[in-house]
């Protein structure tokens, strides 16, 4: 439950109290300064708290935004401010300083709500209202004239309206927007979270996969079917979290690591189907699932190393600045980057007119040309812009280089010395270790010796903060480095198994990556210490793989990736539920990430 403390006297016909008590507020009425600071005193320190005029008029959405978004310790709209817990105190001493303000301690139309967000000494959110109302008139008149503006304006079209993303892909904006809106409204209307069709969304997706998994037309069929349904759930969540601003730090997570699963799952899926029939595509699914990471990787990466950099400007961002102008090449420029929405509706559709052969065929040289498309123009980007990147940025880096026990001992070990180009250096490292395991037979120990040489690399990540013009390649050179390594070790491998188990084993580490881009993203850090070196590091990992397949049969090979796969599975699971869900129950402020567009 919140508290909203109406201040001044009411207004004779006004619904803003029942406005208040929709939104979940209990509403207590303040007969002047010094009462307010009585009744905000006794509201428990766990809720949140509203200060609110009462002569305000406005719509209830334009209340809603402006006082119920859970992503925010403090906000304020025109006669209306609010504070959750963290901002509590700051609200209290801008209280008192408002009331010592008011002339013989009354309170004057607007001067608490007022003045509270003038004097309130934390970061106070004012959301947008655009065609809401949201006043506190002065006289007769202008309340007439305020109630007449909110009768002309239908917020609850604008509230339909504004949950949907405002940047999303073509075939999400003009094929899934204008009706799964409609769905979001009713399954808020009816109590669902946002959560709660998270997981149906997931539910319906791993259906799909099981139907593609069956081999037959007539499962390719419905799993293309209920993969664009499970597309449109997705869509729905993130439209019901806006619509109700239901947004949560759990809510996020599910969201962001649901999707990943669905569509690797759905992989998986596809060349079980595929084996049914007798066509082994597991290389083809292995190969897409590690193309599609280390494009998120990429994505990820420069938007890290960006996020709060300093004269970030370049001739290149210019020129996509002007092309923004010209409407087609919008959305010409979001459809070739092959986003979710695009992505999944060419694998359904391919799924059930095709086989699983041809379908990842499509989508791996798709997202070959939208990876180097997207890749090439932030590379030049880089370069021609003089940014200058900030403390928080190269830490970030360097938590999403992974890097394990083996690159700290000799970082430490080559203290004092400096790599010039850590990019140049990681992709060097990264080229002989698969091309030595590309070019050798299994069982060879070749791949061993260029495991070495990307380990005795692998500090040039910790050696100085990532700070040059390309230093964001990093993380991605080492994520296709070490996936790459085990999609070869296991296609040499030859033996029945040996692709699935890599397969799992890639997905898991994935995972890891993915977990350490969320929690960052989340101002949470990279996940504890302990986690990275117990699974052992990028560098760590990727030698162990290669010293295996040096020692162990094929058949053993098939076991040991395995084995690996499970043991790091658990690990990062254990760890990172552990993690969300403490985070979720303490409070943590929430997160809506808009992620990559729908």
């Amino acid at each position: 439950m919140s508290t909203a403390i109406l201040t001044g006297q009411p207004v004779p016909g006004s619904s803003l109290e029942n406005d208040l008590r929709s939104l979940g507020f209990d509403v207590r009425v303040a007969t002047d300064a010094a009462d307010a600071e009585t009744l905000l005193a006794a509201v428990p320190a766990h809720q949140r708290v509203a200060v609110v005029d009462a002569r305000f008029v406005g719509h209830v959405h334009a209340l809603r935004l402006g006082l119920t978004d859970p992503r925010f310790d403090a906000a304020a709209i025109p006669g209306a401010v609010t504070a959750r817990p963290a901002a509590r105190p700051a609200l209290t001493r801008a209280l008192r300083t408002a009331s010592d303000d008011a002339s013989n301690g009354s309170v004057v139309v607007g001067i608490l709500a007022e003045r509270i967000a003038e004097v309130l000494d934390t970061d106070l959110h004012r959301p947008e209202l655009g065609e809401l109302v949201a006043e506190v008139p002065r006289d007769p008149q202008a309340r007439n004239e305020a109630r007449q503006a909110v009768t002309v304006v239908d917020d609850e079209a604008i509230r339909l309206r504004t949950a949907v993303k405002s940047r999303d892909g073509f075939f999400t904006t003009y094929c899934i927007s204008p009706y799964s809106r409609y769905i979001a409204r009713w399954c808020a209307r009816r109590g669902l979270t946002p959560n709660q069709v998270t997981t149906a969304s997931l539910i319906t997706a791993l259906i799909a996969a099981g139907c593609a998994a069956t081999g037959t037309r007539a499962g390719y069929v419905a799993a293309g079917l209920l993969l664009l349904f499970s597309f449109v759930l997705d869509c729905t969540d993130g439209q019901l979290a806006r619509y109700s601003l239901q947004y949560s730090t759990l809510g996020a997570w599910l969201d962001a690591t649901f999707d990943r699963a669905k569509e690797y799952a759905y992989y998986a899926g596809l060349a079980l189907g595929a084996a049914r029939g007798g066509d082994d595509v597991w290389a083809l699914a292995l190969g897409a699932m590690v193309l599609q990471t280390c494009r998120h990787v990429v994505d990820f990466s420069f938007n890290e190393a960006n996020h709060d950099a300093t004269a970030n400007t370049s001739p290149t961002a210019a020129l996509s600045g002007r092309l923004d102008s010209v409407g087609w090449t919008v959305w010409l420029r979001r459809m070739i980057v092959l986003p979710i929405g695009e992505r999944w509706a060419m694998i359904a559709v391919l799924t059930a007119v095709t086989t699983p052969r041809i379908t990842f065929y499509v989508l791996l040289i798709g997202c070959a040309f939208a990876a180097t498309y997207t890749t090439a123009g932030r590379v030049l980007r880089s370069l021609t812009r003089k940014a200058q990147r900030t403390d928080r940025a190269a830490q970030a880096l360097a938590d999403l280089t992974d890097p394990g026990p083996l690159a700290e001992f000799l970082a430490r070990l080559t203290r004092g010395m400096r790599l010039s180009g850590p990019a140049a250096v990681a992709l060097v490292a990264g080229a002989l270790l698969v091309g030595a395991s590309w070019l050798s037979p299994y069982g060879s120990w070749w791949p061993v010796l260029g495991a070495g040489v990307y380990v005795l690399l692998s500090p040039v990540a910790l050696q100085r903060p990532l700070k040059g013009a390309l230093d964001w390649l990093v993380p991605p050179f080492y994520r296709a480095a070490e996936y790459g390594t085990v999609l070869v070790l296991a296609a040499k491998a030859d033996v029945n198994g040996a692709l699935p188990a890599a397969f799992g084993l890639v997905a898991a580490v994935a995972y890891h990556h993915y977990d350490t881009v969320y929690r960052i993203r989340g101002n949470a850090g990279a996940p504890p210490h302990w986690l990275v070196r117990a699974i052992g590091g990028h560098e760590g990992r990727t030698l162990l793989v290669t010293v295996l397949a040096a020692l162990l049969t094929a058949t053993d090979f098939k076991v040991a990736l395995t084995a690996l796969a499970v043991a790091v599975a658990l690990v990062v699971l254990v760890e990172s539920i552990r993690f969300w869900v403490t985070a979720h129950k303490l409070g943590a402020p929430a997160v809506h990430d808009e992620g990559e567009p729908a």
